[in-house]
């Protein structure tokens, strides 16, 4: 049996359990394709499942759910069109035929099936789309979970439209930043917040009106007095926690809140009177359907947007790359290049 190198999580804990090794090279079932992985990229998603904070982890396993390359062999004779085509990887299993919510066998590449951190990947066809032109292999692999989640977020759940004020929470992790790409595309008017001033000032630099700092305990105030009061007509979060309840207060009436991770813990206690009385909208958003990846790439493609890289990593620095994800140092995607 042909082998291949793989990053492999044997056992959670800390990231000294992620290793270099061999595996069988996969085989293409009927409706598969195997793709010679040109570039991946980080998720905090990678980060969690290594560190055990994610649900049903099953080990050892190929962690990585962003990829692209290149069809080397397909497992259907009406699927050889795909041979030596660039692809972009569309990580998302099994969503279902339902566009407002995902089935009950809904998955994410990387984990349980094996993901993008090897040689290969076998993923169903319908999982590839052509690779835009426009973009490398390495930014490519920028785009696909956070590209989905982020459009998901702004355009189908949050109904975005030209003019409005957006609020992104956390610039500077992959998905904040796609939707800071998009949202500019889009002519929404943007800003952000950021433990990390210097992630603020660089959201600044790539399209984004204003920020604030969410340390100082009157950071709200400092929020109203920066965007203005009642300004603010959709917010876009992903930590939750005790500090989900000041997003409340800065939406507003009438506007909308998507949720899409919950990085700082359940809300403790939700301001259920502020929401009623504001009348606004709190909408749960995961992933996306395959029509919102399409949708997604083809807004990318028509606009020619070009993804924020943090860094580019090769294989045998995948050390430094979950590192530098696990200390939220990125600004943009750590992207690991495969030199095979």
């Amino acid at each position: 049996m042909e082998k291949m190198k793989a990053i492999l999580l044997q056992k959670t804990g800390d990231l000294s359990h992620l290793k270099i090794g061999k595996m069988d090279k996969p085989v293409p079932r009927p409706g598969e394709v195997l793709v010679r992985i040109k570039a991946s990229a980080l998720n905090h998603r990678d980060v969690w499942i290594v560190k055990g904070l994610y649900a049903k982890i099953k080990l050892p396993v190929i962690l990585g759910s962003d990829g692209t390359g290149v069809v080397e062999a397909v497992g259907s004779e009406e699927d050889q069109s795909w041979l030596g085509k660039s692809v972009l990887i569309n990580p998302t299993l099994n969503w279902g035929e339902n566009l407002s919510a995902q089935s009950p066998d809904f998955g994410i590449l990387g984990m349980p099936e094996n993901g993008t951190l090897a040689d290969f990947t076998v993923v169903p066809v319908s999982n590839i789309t052509k690779k835009p032109e426009y973009l490398s292999f390495e930014e490519a692999a920028a785009i696909p979970l956070g590209g989905i989640t982020g459009y998901r977020a702004l355009f189908r759940q949050g109904e975005l439209k030209e003019g409005e004020n957006l609020l992104l929470t956390g610039i500077g992790g992959g998905v904040a930043t796609l939707m800071l790409k998009m949202a500019r595309t889009a002519k929404a008017n943007i800003f952000v917040t950021s433990g990390d001033n210097e992630k603020i000032e660089k959201a600044r630099q790539n399209g984004a009106m204003a920020g604030v700092n969410y340390r100082p305990e009157n950071w709200v105030k400092n929020a109203t007095e920066l965007f203005g009061a009642n300004k603010i007509d959709i917010v876009v979060d992903s930590a939750g926690g005790a500090g989900f309840n000041d997003l409340i207060e800065l939406v507003k009436p009438g506007g909308r809140l998507v949720v899409f991770g919950a990085t700082a813990g359940n809300v403790p206690e939700l301001n259920l009177r502020r929401i009623f009385w504001k009348q606004i909208r709190i909408q749960g958003t995961t992933m996306g359907h395959p029509q919102d990846f399409k949708n997604m790439i083809r807004f990318f493609d028509t606009n020619q947007i070009k993804p924020i890289i943090d860094h580019i990593f090769t294989f045998e620095e995948y050390q430094a790359a979950f590192q530098r994800m696990a200390d939220s140092k990125q600004f943009g995607k750590i992207v690991i290049k495969n030199e095979k």
